[in-house]
């Protein structure tokens, strides 16, 4: 079993800057993919960002390419989004996911965090 428990989200205005932590916990050992998904009220979820286990290969939704920034840090089992320049259309409920096994895709993730609200104001 793995725990996924995400921070870092708060109301923000148009062009400023968050950062979201993800920190996984119990079967933390293997190689994994982590990431973010997001979804607006009335929307359907949506992929934001993907980092592979050593960090090389990275992905990014076409929403967000240029502005959001993927990381992660495998001796704090912590995965973090850096957003900036947000807008508005960035408001939605973020959540961490994680795909045990190589390579870079997120798709079809084993687990889900319980999410974290990202608000812009315009």
């Amino acid at each position: 079993q793995v725990q996924l428990v995400e921070s870092g989200g708060g109301l923000v205005q148009a062009g400023g800057s968050l950062r979201l932590s993800c920190a996984a916990s119990g079967r933390t050992f293997s190689r994994s993919v982590m990431g973010w998904f997001r979804q607006a009220p009335e929307k359907e979820r949506e992929f934001v960002a993907s980092i592979s286990w050593e960090g090389d290969s990275t992905d990014y939704g076409d929403s967000v390419k240029g502005r959001f920034t993927i990381s992660r840090d495998n001796t704090k089992n912590t995965v973090y989004l850096q957003m900036n320049s947000l807008k508005p259309e960035d408001t939605a409920v973020y959540y961490c996911a994680l795909r045990f096994g190589g390579g870079g895709s997120l798709s079809g993730p084993h687990y889900w965090g319980q999410g974290t609200q990202v608000t812009v104001s315009s």
